[in-house]
């Protein structure tokens, strides 16, 4: 879907954690039969299915919907301002491809760091960081006088939402019982695409008005305001996080049972109108191994003693942390050997590269649809007098080069005869909703979809028919044409990423299907990126070649998925 835009690196990661959250339900229930009696230690799931389901959960629920426009709105303003903004920045073709692809390139380069930052420094804190850090960010890019700088702050986003959004999806997920999680985990996807529909509809009331601003020696234009209200939900995430508790479960994991159980009581009291002391459980069970401490008698030892102790205590402390942060990357790396040998390594290479292609071919199309989509809009209006004239897409790609080289050259020259003009009317952003809305249908449909049909099957079929959809831009020869290719192309490539990573679930162990999506998203990414770049580049060569790399990336993912080692598994009803 084209909100799968985005929602690649999130349907990924959704469908992940649908499948982790199966794995817990299944390992918690006879341990939560265990501990129902109030009066013995509770463990998570017993403690968090009695904490309940009501007020809190729904405000969670409102507050992740800015959340999840956040990282929609990061991975997807570029694409709407390149027609926009090509004056003031003065972009070239390989400028505007720069641009699309930064994001991706930040998110690659931290993916890492916000992994082990959410495991070491809890949920809540690095959500109220994250989004303030990506409210700086975006308004950063908002104030950016050239195109150096726009780079810079989209490239540090990036960086920034490559971990809220993961973060976000494990706090979602960790306060809500096993009863509620899966649907909380699929109402967050029709956030997303939600997200990405409303996002045409900023474009269309924003950027086609002619507001030229001078604050404190800045010029501000509409495409800068357009990308400054964009930080509104990244603000509003940042504003009101800190009103929720502290992950109990990470608390748990810590040994912090008396903070975990206080966003118990509190969760508790939200959600039966009743006061915290009411919350039935008393006592959470361990999640730590108990440190054994020789007794002793500290009023036996003098004051130096004490002080001596509490020196080497502290000192003792700093190097468990140490330790830890070892610990956390040697289990890492671990984690990651058994995929870079036999009997895994031919698979896991084959799922990489397969990610590899679907992402490239679908993230390049679905960003660079607003720029087509606008050149086709004012192609259009220019060729009104002429009756017959049709607007095939290798006369818009024609155009576009043209004009975007001319426009350069104008905007340098500064010469009043070669002026450089923006045309963007609200029609120029029609056909994205349209392809939005495409999407939003195919999110919907795609998990029923894939479970009638198969993953595998499904899978080869989308690809093919969104290769087929790439080619046949070539010879599309009107607007209508042209949107109703793009749109089945966005819908088929988004469902064959959800199966891509639905596949790679069921092929790997438990034990490796964190790190196995986790790479496939790095890898994914990195195609997003090289695609964003090598489209521009080929579209100054022909018609031909931007659309027939894409198509040729679409038909070998076909190609691998139809070879992939495992069976489809047909749901009969």
């Amino acid at each position: 879907m084209s909100q799968l835009e985005e929602n690649l690196p999130k349907q990924l990661e959704v469908t992940l954690a649908i499948a982790e959250n199966n794995k817990q339900d299944d390992s918690s229930t006879a341990a939560g039969e265990q501990n129902s009696n109030p009066n013995q230690p509770a463990d998570f799931e017993t403690a968090i299915d009695t904490a309940g389901f009501g007020l809190f959960n729904i405000l969670l629920l409102l507050v992740a919907i800015p959340a999840a426009m956040g990282t929609v709105y990061e991975t997807s303003t570029m694409s709407y301002i390149l027609p926009s903004a090509e004056c003031d920045l003065h972009l070239s073709l390989l400028d505007k491809g720069v641009l699309n692809a930064i994001t991706y390139a930040g998110m690659i380069s931290s993916a890492v760091f916000w992994g082990y930052l959410a495991d070491t420094k809890g949920r809540r804190k690095l959500l109220i960081y994250g989004y303030l850090a990506d409210t700086i960010c975006v308004l950063g890019g908002a104030l950016s006088q050239n195109v150096v700088q726009l780079m810079v702050f989209k490239y540090l986003g990036g960086f920034t939402m490559s971990g809220p959004f993961a973060v976000l999806m494990t706090y979602l997920t960790e306060l809500h019982g096993r009863k509620y999680r899966q649907r909380v985990i699929m109402s967050v996807g029709i956030m997303f695409s939600m997200a990405t529909l409303s996002l045409p509809g900023l474009a269309m009331g924003i950027l086609p008005q002619p507001w030229d601003i001078d604050i404190w020696g800045l010029s501000v234009h509409s495409w800068q305001i357009f990308v400054a209200i964009t930080a509104l939900p990244s603000i509003l995430s940042f504003v009101l996080f800190p009103f929720f508790p502290e992950s109990p479960k990470f608390l748990m994991s810590r040994g912090r049972n008396a903070e975990a159980l206080e966003a118990f009581r509190f969760i508790y009291a939200l959600n039966t109108r009743q006061p915290r002391s009411a919350f039935p459980i008393k006592e959470l069970a361990s999640e730590v191994a108990a440190k054994s401490t020789p007794p002793t008698d500290s009023n036996l030892k003098l004051p130096e003693q004490q002080q001596q102790q509490q020196q080497q205590q502290k000192e003792s402390d700093v190097e468990q942390a140490a330790g830890k942060a070892k610990s956390s990357l040697r289990s890492g790396l671990v984690q990651l050997r058994p995929l870079f040998v036999k009997p895994y390594l031919g698979l896991s290479l084959w799922v990489y590269l397969l990610n590899f292609c679907v992402l490239l071919g679908q993230n390049t199309m679905r960003l660079w649809l607003p720029q087509l989509f606008a050149s086709i809009n004012e192609y259009q209006k220019m060729m009104t007098q002429t009756a017959d004239s049709e607007t095939s897409i290798c006369n818009i790609i024609e155009y576009s080069v043209n004009r975007t080289q001319r426009q350069v050259a104008a905007s340098l020259l500064d010469d009043p005869d070669h002026e450089c003009t923006v045309n963007v009317s609200p029609s120029s952003y029609t056909n994205n909703l349209i392809v939005a809305a495409a999407g939003l249908v195919a999110y919907m449909l795609a998990g029923f979809l894939v479970n009638l049909v198969g993953f595998k099957r499904i899978m080869s079929m989308a690809l093919f028919i969104a290769g087929s959809c790439a080619i046949g831009m070539y010879w599309s020869s009107s607007a209508a044409t042209t949107v109703a290719l793009a749109s089945i192309f966005v819908t088929m490539g988004s469902i064959s990423a959800t199966s891509v990573i639905s596949a790679s679930l069921s092929m790997f162990p438990t034990a490796l299907r964190t790190m196995i999506v986790s790479l496939s998203m790095m890898v994914g990414r990195m195609g997003s990126l090289l695609g964003n770049i090598f489209f521009p580049a080929l579209m100054s060569l022909g018609c031909v070649p931007p659309f027939l790399m894409i198509s040729f990336f679409m038909y070998f993912a076909c190609l691998l998925a139809s070879f992939l080692p495992m069976k489809n598994k047909a749901v009969l009803k």
